[in-house]
């Protein structure tokens, strides 16, 4: 008799897990936002809802509800090692339907401004490769791995819907203020501040790249890895040449602003389809 029992309570257990009745089926959809440093994330945190943080390796977690979505919020540092680890605790631990990267970045494209937003279509590591007499080569990180990685159309097409009804701050002009464009581009990624006319030169023609920054890359191959779809969002704040770093500083929190708002909107979007 009490191995009936036991049998039938492993089948009603069975039953129930293959109906899609699990923990795993019932979660509701979390969206993993990710920033570098605390400014580009700063607006992102202040209007978290019902917010709770995990510090998990020493790096902190926010979770909440923001703009209607559920989401997982994070300072992940500088750098393609720092992006990289926070990408892999994120998913590992929360399990996020997809990672939206929110920041600024170094314009390359020669029409973009501070204040306009690139939209990764495609992001690539531009300093890992081979240097030999002839120069440097990039190359992907292993023979699995495209050198390219393409952003989803879905996630792409959304952030367009959503800068319709952004709140962004207007772009400053010697004609006067206008409102951001919002482009899909390419990102590069490296582990350096690009602040030279002549690399950013080499960047343009070697990636055609619109924007250079210096976590993006990483965060999508993690992502790419295990399939988690991703979108890095950049808002132009200085254009990579000499006059660079004091740019970054005059316009780094208006770029995190928009980049945040833009961010928000798409959050918004999601809630409503989910």
């Amino acid at each position: 008799m009490k191995n009936k029992i036991t049998l039938l309570i492993t089948l009603i257990l069975l039953v129930v897990a293959s109906s899609g009745f699990s923990d795993e089926v019932k979660r509701e959809p979390v969206t993993g936002i990710l920033g570098a440093v605390p400014v580009e994330v700063q607006m992102l945190e202040s209007q978290l809802q019902g917010k709770k943080t995990e510090k998990i390796l020493g790096v902190e977690f926010h979770t909440g509800v923001l703009s209607g979505r559920n989401v997982v919020l994070a300072v992940g540092g500088i750098g393609k090692v720092n992006a990289a680890m926070t990408a892999t605790l994120l998913i590992d631990h929360f399990r996020p339907s997809e990672i939206v990267f929110s920041g600024v970045a170094g314009g390359l494209n020669p029409d973009l401004a501070p204040g306009d937003i690139v939209l990764g279509e495609k992001t690539a590591q531009h300093d890992y490769g081979e240097i030999t007499a002839s120069g440097f080569s990039p190359q992907p990180t292993g023979k699995d791995v495209p050198l390219f990685m393409n952003a989803p159309e879905r996630l792409l097409s959304l952030a367009e819907a959503a800068a319709k009804d952004a709140a962004m701050e207007k772009v400053p002009t010697t004609q006067g203020e206008r409102f951001p464009r919002i482009i899909r581009g390419v990102i590069v990624t490296g582990d350096v501040f690009v602040a030279d006319a002549s690399k950013t030169a080499e960047l343009r023609k070697m990636f055609k790249a619109d924007a250079v920054e210096m976590e993006g890359a990483a965060v999508a191959q993690v992502c790419w890895k295990q399939n988690v779809p991703c979108l890095i969002i950049r808002c132009v704040c200085d254009k990579a040449d000499a006059s660079a770093g004091t740019d970054f500083e005059h316009f780094l929190k208006s770029a995190a602003t928009n980049s945040s708002k833009l961010t928000m909107s798409l959050l918004k979007l999601m809630a409503k389809q989910q």
